[in-house]
């Protein structure tokens, strides 16, 4: 019999992590084949037509420059403050909506989710999010001992299931008296999706409807990957809608400077918050603060003050607008690419309307997944489906994937 040490409520405890193991397959794969051999489309950050992870050249250069202060000096829990406001600036660009707002530095994207839920969920409670979906969600839930419940994303006819969303609503919020609602918009991942102002102005009167009734709803809109959906300003619309909402209406945004600013290993995000009351402000910057401090304590420095000083620089801002711009460019031109093999082909994929990753529906993704790396052809498979990481495929390994996954998911 093994001998266990841990708590028993820890005892089983295991992430069993479909992407990563594909993607150690894709490796080992490179290393016995070389890498012009092998499609590795399982990686989720961005690299060039060389196969090689870009940096954005101005981030680079700039975080090279700062002073080894920078890189050892603790910050606040709560980050700096200076830090705070650009994360604001840089979730809001131009569509800054009417409210009281503020931020808590986190440790990554994932680090805001994590707050998110352990503060505005109680729990026992279910949180509730689209079945298209990162799936590290339900791991966050339950380290803190949620429930994750998922609604179709998609109705019959691949647009926003608007009924799904308020069924399951519904059906929550008549046993818990509060719910965390978590949209991944724009350019979803796994899916590339993006909900439009229409879905949103429907999402929006459900949470009205229900808060009117004493229940309070929070929505986390992870952006993550905002800075690949589009211009920046267009992708944005949408959050002019959170003006002037019910004081039971939260409204959260999980910023990342993973992706926007490539810098995935420094883990610098933040938590943004929108309310029409001070109080509920007051209140989400104290929670932060406790949740940061008994968390990862302070977070990069260094990925802090970069940030800070490209958003007070307007001739960075520019330099690292239009170097994002050449690398959305560069994968749109792949997502363009697969979709119309995909048409040609009659292979079937998820709506795409941008991001790092494109989706294609089946029943057995993980043998879908097997008969491909046959061909040394590497995808993530998912509960619904496959996920192709077009951010960093090059375009000549792009021709004739549709294809290639079409014939392997008949085999099937």
């Amino acid at each position: 019999m093994a001998t266990h040490m841990a708590a028993s409520s820890r005892e089983g405890k295991k992430l069993n992590d479909g992407v990563f193991w594909a993607g150690q397959a894709a490796q080992q794969a490179i290393a016995q084949y070389g890498e012009q051999a092998v499609v590795n489309a399982t990686v989720g950050c961005y690299a060039g037509e060389d196969g090689e992870l870009g940096c954005l050249p101005t981030v680079e250069a700039l975080y090279r420059t700062l002073p080894i202060d920078d890189f050892i000096t603790y910050a606040p829990p709560i980050g700096l403050p200076e830090y705070r406001q650009a994360a604001i600036a840089e979730t809001f660009e131009d569509q800054r909506p009417d409210g009281y707002a503020d931020a808590v530095a986190t440790a990554g994207g994932t680090g805001a989710v994590h707050i998110a839920i352990t503060n505005y969920s109680e729990v026992g409670d279910t949180v509730l999010t689209t079945d298209w979906r990162w799936g590290i969600y339900g791991g966050l839930c339950q380290e803190v001992g949620r429930k994750l419940a998922a609604f179709s994303l998609f109705d019959e006819e691949r647009h926003f299931n608007l009924p799904a969303f308020a069924a399951a609503m519904t059906d929550i919020l008549s046993r818990q008296d509060s719910l965390l609602l978590i949209l991944n918009t724009p350019a979803n991942n796994p899916t590339g999706f993006a909900m439009s102002e229409e879905d949103w102005d429907g999402v929006l009167q459900i949470c009205r409807e229900q808060e009117a009734k004493g229940k309070r709803i929070t929505i986390l809109v992870d952006i993550a990957y905002i800075a690949y959906a589009g211009e920046k300003n267009a992708v944005r619309q949408f959050m002019k809608k959170f003006s002037n909402l019910p004081p039971h209406i939260l409204i959260l945004f999980a910023f990342s400077m993973s992706k926007g600013y490539t810098l995935y290993g420094q883990r610098a995000g933040a938590l943004v918050a929108l309310s029409s009351s001070r109080d509920v402000i007051d209140e989400f910057v104290e929670l932060g603060r406790y949740s940061a401090r008994t968390s990862w304590s302070n977070v990069n420095r260094a990925a802090m003050t970069l940030l800070v000083k490209v958003r007070q620089d307007p001739k960075l801002q520019q330099q690292v607008d239009a170097e994002r711009q050449a690398f959305f460019d560069v994968i749109w031109k792949r997502a363009d690419l697969f979709m119309q093999e995909a048409a040609q082909c009659g292979l079937r994929i998820v709506p795409y309307h941008g991001g790092f990753f494109i989706s294609i529906p089946t029943d057995d993704a993980s043998a879908v997944c097997r008969r491909l790396q046959e061909k040394r052809i590497f995808a993530a498979p998912l509960a619904q489906g496959v996920r192709l990481g077009v951010c960093s495929v090059p375009l000549h390994q792009i021709q004739g994937l549709a294809l290639k996954i079409k014939e392997a998911i008949e085999d099937m």
